[in-house]
């Protein structure tokens, strides 16, 4: 069974293959003594990985487990109210970038006892505020470099290692082939925040109690002058992302692109269009290169937590089901059930993706993720008009970097710290 990877905020809302083993609703009755509801999100759960959970569970347990399927669109508010009612829901999972902002109301149980857990170290500081853990990682998933291999054999290109070596390859591209050496909107901030981690920066950082937008530094403008040298091969506007159009469905399928960064379910979503088209689709897969060899490129690492409500009908089986659901032996079926990949939550778990394969290029690079500003805050700076994107479009447009950033980062400050 195929399913698709969310990347928290700022993905784009996906029409998964998994059913819902409840009602599709956005709440029943929650858990008592004798029953248990969890919140799982659209396309996260392998289905038979979730049947033969809570087989498991309710054999040990004697209780029935009723998980509602969510949909990404408005989830926030449902899981606001949720958490402030008595026994809506006592398992839910929560994108990592959200986590620390139900942590902040009071609305998630203590975790701590989990702490000892061997969980990936960059997925974990996800699930923390000050120290205490109030969720535990469930699944990350990053953007990797997709490419047509007939194009990149035409130009005479080589899957690159380092930054010089890929635009070393889109030149050959260029110059050898009538494709668009790769396609990269003007406004993939995500994208950007992967390059300016490589150059030890960040879009905002701590000050004190407070936080600051961090763009008009060196290390920002270093990572938006790479973007800009990658956008230069591309033929799409500067003031659009790759959601608007859809990258994988409007834009790869209809022209002659070699390249482009995407996610997992981008790549598969591409697969099916040129498919649907009469076409074949001859994609090969790399990890976004670094500034050198010896390390991969960062990348944004989306994916999701779970979390027990602090009002759940019965936090003590809560806790149990969410024990169970993230063990070693459950997060290794969990990994080994999904054909798109994921990385794996412990570094006890395993991830042996196929050769070649999107996941095995995504996993590579699984060291290297990097989030966004952990703060209830964040979600202000990603709202329309986002303040980041704006910054890439007049950069991309000519616009003096410096002044142009400074703006941007007075908007991040006012907006990361409005709660």
């Amino acid at each position: 069974m195929k399913r698709k990877l969310i990347a928290a905020v700022g993905a784009a809302t996906l029409t998964a293959t998994v059913a819902a083993c409840g009602s599709g609703g956005s709440g029943g009755g929650g858990g008592g003594s004798h029953s248990l509801t969890v919140w799982l999100m659209d396309g996260s759960a392998p289905q038979a990985w979730l049947d033969e959970l809570n087989a498991a569970f309710e054999a040990e347990h004697g209780v029935e487990v009723t998980v509602e399927i969510q949909q990404w669109d408005g989830i926030q508010d449902r899981i606001t109210t949720a958490l402030s009612e008595d026994g809506t829901v006592d398992v839910l999972e929560i994108g990592n970038t959200q986590t620390v902002g139900y942590a902040n109301t009071g609305g998630l149980a203590d975790l701590g006892e989990f702490a000892d857990q061997p969980w990936a170290e960059n997925m974990l500081a996800s699930a923390e505020v000050d120290g205490t853990l109030y969720a535990l990682p469930w699944y990350g998933a990053s953007r990797a470099v997709v490419y047509d291999k007939s194009v990149w054999a035409e130009a005479g290109a080589e899957v690159p290692t380092t930054r010089e070596e890929w635009i070393e390859a889109l030149e050959l591209i260029e110059e050898n082939t009538d494709a668009e050496p790769i396609y990269l909107p003007g406004q993939s901030y995500y994208v950007l925040g992967g390059f300016i981690a490589d150059e030890g920066g960040a879009f905002a950082v701590e000050n004190g109690d407070e936080w600051a937008g961090a763009l008009a530094t060196p290390e920002g403008e270093a990572g938006m002058d790479f973007y800009r040298e990658l956008q230069s091969f591309s033929d799409s506007p500067t003031d659009n992302d790759e959601a608007s159009p859809q990258q994988s469905t409007d834009i790869v399928p209809n022209q002659d692109v070699a390249s482009w960064i995407g996610l997992g379910w981008e790549a598969n979503a591409a697969v099916a269009a040129i498919e649907e088209r009469g076409g074949e689709a001859d994609f090969g897969y790399f990890p976004i290169p670094g500034k050198t060899a010896d390390e991969l490129g960062h990348v944004f690492l989306g994916g999701s937590n779970l979390a027990v409500n602090e009002r759940a009908g019965d936090k003590e089986l809560a806790t149990e089901w969410l024990r169970m659901a993230t063990s070693q032996e459950w997060a290794q079926k969990y990994v080994d059930a999904g054909n798109d990949g994921v990385v794996p939550n412990r570094t006890d778990v395993t991830a042996e993706p196929e050769a070649g394969s999107f996941a095995e290029a995504m996993v590579r690079s699984a060291d290297t993720g990097f989030l966004p500003p952990l703060t209830t805050g964040w979600a202000n700076v990603e709202t329309q008009p986002n303040p980041i994107k704006e910054l890439m479009t007049k950069a991309l447009n000519g616009d003096d970097y410096r002044s142009a950033a400074e703006e941007a980062d007075a908007e991040i400050t006012t907006r990361i710290n409005r709660e």
